[in-house]
């Protein structure tokens, strides 16, 4: 059993910026990094640390994938070298947590019999198989209410659009610095992080089709309404990810300062691979 690519799509939230969702698939694995986006001057070379650890973490993973090793053998080591070019390349060490570059993210890899599924963070994996209904991996749907809930108060506090990212740059900063700690582990240079991802093997057979996507491009479903979790494996399918992309770029371009759908940023880099199972 393996994966062969059906569409890609990965959009940038804002096309004067460095993209910092990345992915990349093989025969056998996939993998979907969505990058947090930093909140204060970078420590990396480059335009963004976000765009590299989302970038260098998809590559070590896929390479480590390919040299044999297992989903968590793999996810190990590519943190083990994620950690090493941080220290090696940073300009200084980071002073306080939310300095650190940290990324979401869902690998779904060949597993006898099965798909085995790690993740970080509110990336996601959507699996349909025959006729059932489409099964969730990952815990997107309930982060992104928790985010859009804080996003709410927090602009009903300042009295400013929730877009207006810079009015809460404090408080993001407060809950950054809480990664890495407790139940909330992220892709980081920190070989820790190993110990933490989340884990699930879903028995599965050629036929199937497997949907991973940043939480900027699930939000058609979790945020915006636009479809459930089965319509949106559905349009997938039947329209395309460019097509889809549009929708969420148009919903977003209605309500840029998040009065109807309350978020920190206007779009997000939403990040999509549909693939099928074989």
């Amino acid at each position: 059993m393996g994966f062969e690519l059906i569409d890609t799509l990965s959009l940038p939230g804002d096309a004067a910026k460095a993209n910092e969702d990345s992915s990349g698939h093989g025969a056998d694995a996939a993998v979907v990094l969505d990058g947090a986006t930093p909140l204060g001057d970078g420590l990396m070379p480059g335009p963004s640390d976000a765009a590299w650890i989302a970038h260098f973490g998809a590559r070590r993973i896929l390479a480590h994938l390919r040299d044999g090793d297992g989903a968590r053998k793999a996810l190990r080591a590519a943190l083990v070298d994620t950690q090493k070019s941080f220290e090696a390349l940073r300009r200084i060490p980071p002073q306080d947590v939310w300095q650190t570059p940290c990324a979401s993210m869902m690998l779904a890899a060949q597993a006898e019999d099965g798909i085995e599924f790690l993740w970080f963070g509110d990336c996601a994996a959507l699996l349909k198989q025959g006729d059932g209904a489409v099964q969730i991996v990952g815990e997107t749907l309930d982060k992104r209410a928790a985010e859009a809930g804080r996003a709410q108060k927090l602009s009903q506090e300042k009295g400013q659009p929730s877009t207006d990212r810079a009015q809460f740059i404090d408080a993001l900063r407060i809950t950054r610095n809480r990664i890495n700690s407790g139940t909330y582990w992220l892709f980081s240079p920190d070989v820790k992080a190993a110990s933490h991802v989340s884990r699930r093997v879903i028995k599965c057979a050629p036929g199937a089709t497997l949907l991973l996507a940043s939480d900027g491009f699930l939000a058609l479903a979790s945020d915006y309404g636009a479809y459930s979790a089965d319509t949106l494996m559905a349009a997938a399918l039947d329209k395309g990810l460019a097509a889809l992309g549009e929708e969420l770029r148009a919903i977003e371009a209605s309500d840029a300062g998040g009065a109807k759908f309350p978020r920190f940023k206007k779009s997000d880099d939403a990040t999509a691979l549909l693939l099928a199972v074989i």
